[in-house]
């Protein structure tokens, strides 16, 4: 009975300092882990709202996510019609890059926001080296990056030049003349 009783407690004290060490091991990594959580600075910018009332047809706005641009642009007629008239075939990135349809070809309907593609949301970087574009420029009326000279046609798709890839879209939501980006 004496050795029952020892192999007992011996399982007990086994199991009191696995679970002591398991805890001590917790407590000792958990601040490690929980650095690398985003600050709240950078949660607060995780999604913003953009009054989008005063852009009128034509034109652009540009502004600052998650430090970097953002080209927010209302097109007309003409330049809808210029980006659903490109064959796919003659684009050099035939994917969509867009977070809210990811895989998807490149057409202008799968980069726009809504159906009409009035709307047209992309990062306002240039995919070769991280330069910033210019708008309504370029051999085909959309964006130009002067410094290594990438063209992308009205729905930020790369036509011409080193850039390899479409300019992204990133998730956003239209919701009447409010925009929400994240």
């Amino acid at each position: 009975m004496a050795e029952e009783v020892s192999e007992n407690r011996r399982d007990f004290l086994y199991v009191a300092t696995a679970a002591t060490g398991a805890i001590v091991t917790a407590s000792a990594v958990w601040p490690l882990i929980n650095q690398m959580n985003p600050s709240a600075d950078v949660q607060a910018l995780a999604s913003i709202d953009v009054d989008l009332s005063a852009v009128a047809p034509g034109s652009q706005i540009t502004v600052k996510w998650l430090g970097k641009p953002v080209f927010i642009r209302r097109r007309t007629k003409k330049e809808i019609e210029a980006a659903r008239n490109v064959d796919l075939s003659e684009l050099p990135d035939p994917i969509g890059r867009n977070d809210n349809r990811p895989g998807e070809p490149a057409t202008d309907e799968n980069r726009t926001l809504d159906e009409s593609g009035e709307w047209l949301v992309m990062m306002g970087v240039c995919t070769h080296l991280g330069c910033v574009p210019l708008g309504n420029a370029g051999d085909f009326g959309g964006w130009f990056c002067p410094c290594h000279g990438s063209h992308y046609d009205t729905a930020g798709r790369i036509r011409k030049g080193p850039a390899p890839t479409n300019m992204p879209v990133p998730t956003a939501v239209l919701n009447g003349t409010t925009l929400t980006l994240g």
